[in-house]
């Protein structure tokens, strides 16, 4: 009951920003929806490249009532891992934000392990 107390001012009170957050079954992969377009990102500089680590660059996150930048940053490679970064993807007059994660054995970076994926490899993925 608390917890249907808590999601549903939570709800509320996003709305009256202008976001919600959409529950997921896992809520790891946090999906969020906005009314407001993320600005142009920024222009940064990319570092020299480090043995073992890749560049994730700078995105736009969402703090619950306004866009934030955050600094692109260094992560270690992880063998047998791929990364999808952030992204920010328009439907339908609301931008759906998604978190960078790691999948394990994603050939088509979709954020579906290829085990679970009926097209693992489909070049045609959105």
């Amino acid at each position: 009951m608390l917890s249907k107390t808590l999601l549903a001012s939570c709800l509320a009170a996003s709305c009256a920003f202008g976001a919600a957050i959409v529950p997921t079954a896992a809520m790891a992969d946090t999906t969020i929806w906005v009314r407001t377009a993320p600005p142009p990102p920024r222009q940064e500089v990319v570092p020299a490249a480090r043995p073992g680590y890749f560049w994730v660059p700078g995105y736009w996150n969402w703090n619950g009532r306004r866009h934030v930048w955050q600094r692109g940053v260094w992560m270690r490679e992880r063998h047998g891992y791929s990364y999808n970064a952030p992204a920010w993807a328009e439907h339908d007059g609301r931008w759906e934000f998604r978190r960078g994660a790691w999948a394990r054995g994603d050939a088509d970076h979709d954020g579906v392990p290829n085990g679970a994926d009926r097209r693992p490899n489909d070049p045609h993925r959105r």
